[in-house]
């Protein structure tokens, strides 16, 4: 069975792309087979990602780690329901394209869509980037502004909860597995930071997540994107670029971190390159 793993929220800039192609190449350098799939259908940054990544491995006659891609079109019908039909085929259809991977990656939009509904109801790892403030907790929970206490899930924790319950009751074997990934994490021990990690941790065993520490907030994420390369593609001696400061190596352990706690099935996944 392909295990589907679906990053989603509802906000955009939390790091959801670039989360979904270091967690790519990791697992295609394990020796997984996996698949991807881009449901945002407007920005297309995982699409733009790997079309940066062909581009540089061609110019560079780089031999680089790809993943099969399944494309997922938007219905131009105009009834609402008609649509929705239509769209639930194609994501269907994509899906099946990719029965023989072992993982199926999905990178969902910010937005409420239809789409981004059926995935997360396909889904068997849910991953929701944040970063690290307030305005994105605000993603997953209502606060009194008053009182500084949780009052109640917001529209996406919702969200999740119905795949959940919808999956329960389809009779799929197994639940879905929901991880909360804290992205931009700042190295100072701000009292921002503290206090959303303390929100976090109630919020968690409240609805039923498990919290990861993400990427810090480090420039070369957002360097690699042009050449499609991530980090795990740099620091080996045929690596097409060199990591040049001990920060960029700390950011690697940050992302074999990442996946070893998700806890995917199969044995150890683990980055063979050095």
């Amino acid at each position: 069975m392909t295990h589907v793993i679906v990053l989603g929220n509802e906000k955009g800039g939390s790091g959801k792309s670039t989360t979904a192609m270091h967690l790519i190449v990791a697992l295609v350098k394990a020796g997984r087979k996996v698949g991807a799939v881009d449901l945002d259908l407007r920005q297309r940054s995982l699409t733009r990602y790997l079309e940066n990544r062909r581009k540089f491995a061609d110019l560079k006659g780089q031999t680089l780690a790809f993943p099969v891609v399944s494309a997922v079109e938007p219905s131009a019908l105009d009834s609402r329901e008609a649509a929705r039909a239509q769209e639930t085929e194609n994501l269907q259809s994509a899906l099946a394209a990719l029965e023989g991977c072992d993982f199926a990656i999905i990178d969902c939009p910010g937005a409420d869509t239809h789409l981004s509904r059926l995935a997360h109801m396909h889904a068997d790892t849910i991953l929701t980037p944040l970063n690290d403030s307030f305005v994105d907790f605000d993603l997953l929970a209502r606060i009194d502004p008053e009182t500084n206490r949780i009052t109640g899930p917001s529209l996406y924790s919702e969200m999740v909860w119905e795949a959940r319950k919808t999956r329960a009751m389809s009779g799929v074997a197994g639940g879905i597995d929901w991880v909360v990934i804290r992205n931009r994490l700042s190295a100072t021990r701000a009292r921002n930071k503290k206090n959303v990690g303390d929100k976090l941790e109630d919020l968690a065993a409240r609805i039923g997540f498990r919290l990861a520490r993400g990427f810090g907030d480090r420039v070369i994420y957002r360097e690699l994107f042009p050449m499609g390369l991530t980090l795990l593609d740099l620091g080996g001696r045929d690596a097409p670029v060199r990591l040049s400061t001990m920060s960029h190596v700390t950011a690697r352990l940050e992302i074999r971190s990442l996946v070893a706690s998700l806890d995917l099935p199969q044995p150890a996944i683990e980055e063979q390159a050095a």
